[in-house]
């Protein structure tokens, strides 16, 4: 049954799309997908960051491959919950934290920065620590919210 023109389904919009565009972002979503991937191995790189990244890419062009990653075992959830509430979990916090932490702290040991180098990169990764810190945890009410219901 096709869609009606009020409501058209992704399928419609998509076919609509330029076949270049949508060629585009999926070798764009791809090219995410795979820096994320190889940011699984590389400290400071990250990956979810990269997924993140990845999901308009695929919702472009491959809903299929939009629902591959929000589905997937070990980034689904967090996906999910970013897309859901611009939430990050608990143990990614965790995680982003040590990460950084040992980034940095291979990054001193091994190209024994000057301080001039050295501080900027922490400041910077200080920066992004205090950002993850500050983001809401999935499923977490915000004080106001359960201020009006008290």
């Amino acid at each position: 049954m096709p869609a009606s023109p009020e409501r058209p389904d992704t399928t419609d919009v998509l076919l609509k799309r330029g076949r270049a565009a949508r060629w585009v972002w999926l070798t764009l979503g791809l090219a995410l997908v795979g820096v994320g991937v190889i940011g699984i191995f590389v400290p400071l790189l990250p990956t979810t960051d990269f997924m993140i990244l990845a999901l308009p890419c695929f919702a472009r062009s491959s809903p299929r491959l939009e629902a591959w990653l929000l589905n997937h075992p070990r980034f689904g959830p967090g996906l999910r919950a970013w897309r859901a509430e611009r939430a990050i979990p608990r143990h990614a916090k965790y995680a982003s934290w040590i990460g950084m932490t040992i980034g940095f702290t291979s990054f001193c040991l091994l190209a024994r920065p000057s301080l001039m180098v050295a501080l900027p990169v922490a400041a910077l990764l200080l920066c992004c620590a205090i950002w993850v810190g500050r983001r809401r945890e999935p499923g977490q009410v915000t004080t106001e919210v359960e201020a009006e219901n008290a």
